[in-house]
């Protein structure tokens, strides 16, 4: 028997893929870094951390904070959550599964992002990973972990990933994740996103039946008739609603970037929730801590993140905790 998990179910450690001179981030390197030490520092009050990087300088700055794990591995880019290992439920054994990336479309270089599950697994892990002969990145991609998975058909559906129709692919992922139900967003995208409508911007599982979704209250702007209808087709669909209201538009060198507070990080006991120096920050956490008893709502600035078109939880991918590995 197959079955996902939900990324608020426990973890083993948060992986990282930190920015480094052969990356996008070159331009403003020393600023994302600040970032990334502060992220690192949050994260590891809960659970440990592995950051990946090409050269040993690149870690440097995180020597000193505990509960922290090392991996040296070529990489093209930082945003770890579309090419990391998505693990599963196998006969009550986890098993990671190793999708292909093919960089939102090849859009850009993936082919040292490609191998480094390959790496990661055969030298640190040392669990099975299985090899999925599909295009898939696991911030298209949201299960509740009872047998429902959430995604865009903008994304998935897109002649740059697979090219197979909606009902094939339905059944393979289906059969690759034990889904009884996959629903099919058509609506919904953020300005600035490079993904063709990453589900991890949009809507996000907060339990079995409720999702945290992007909104809009700006009649003006120009999410607000396609972030209405996701939330039309989410409530036909029969779900429980929290709203988090975008952000103002955030701009850099006269570029909208693609804030979205629906970016947020699961982590034990814990929720990591962007922030953009925006009116809505604080709405945003009041929200969710209120909804979560259990769990402790921190905000940390994600306004360098969002240079690169992604944000705090397409940094990072968990693994989780388990008694026994395939």
């Amino acid at each position: 028997m197959i079955k996902t998990l939900a990324e608020y179910s426990e973890q083993e450690c948060i992986l990282l893929a930190l920015p480094h001179e052969k990356s996008d981030w070159i331009a403003y390197l020393d600023e994302i870094l600040s970032s990334y030490i502060e992220l690192v520092k949050i994260l590891t009050k809960y659970q440990k951390v592995l950051l990946i990087a090409p050269n040993e300088k690149d870690f440097k700055p995180f020597k000193d904070i505990k509960n922290v794990d090392f991996f040296l591995c070529q990489t093209n880019d930082t945003w770890i959550r579309d090419y990391g290992a998505i693990d599963i439920l196998k006969d009550n054994k986890l098993l990671s599964l190793d999708f292909t990336f093919n960089a939102w479309g090849n859009k850009f270089k993936s082919e040292l992002d490609n191998e480094l599950n390959k790496k990661l697994f055969e030298n640190k892990f040392k669990t099975r990973l299985d090899k999925i002969p599909l295009i898939l990145e696991g911030g298209s991609v949201e299960f509740n972990g009872k047998g429902s998975m959430l995604t865009t058909t903008k994304c998935l559906l897109n002649d740059n990933r697979n090219k197979l129709s909606k009902d094939i692919l339905d059944k393979n992922l289906k059969d690759i994740f034990g889904l009884d139900r996959i629903v099919w967003l058509e609506n919904g995208f953020i300005k600035g996103d490079d993904t063709d409508s990453h589900i991890d911007i949009l809507a996000r599982f907060i339990d079995t039946n409720t999702l945290a979704i992007s909104s809009c209250d700006d009649e003006k702007d120009e999410h607000y008739a396609e972030l209405l209808a996701m939330k039309k087709e989410l409530l036909n669909e029969g779900f429980e609603l929290l709203e988090l209201p975008i952000p103002s538009p955030k701009f850099y060198e006269g570029k909208r970037l693609g804030a979205s507070y629906a970016n947020f990080i699961f982590v034990n006991n814990a929720l990591i929730v962007p922030t953009y120096k925006d009116k809505n920050d604080d709405l945003i956490l009041k929200r969710l801590q209120a909804f979560f008893k259990d769990r402790e709502v921190i905000g940390l600035d994600a306004s360098i993140f969002i240079r690169q078109n992604g944000s705090l939880h397409c940094s990072c991918q968990n693994r989780f905790k388990g008694q026994r590995w395939l």
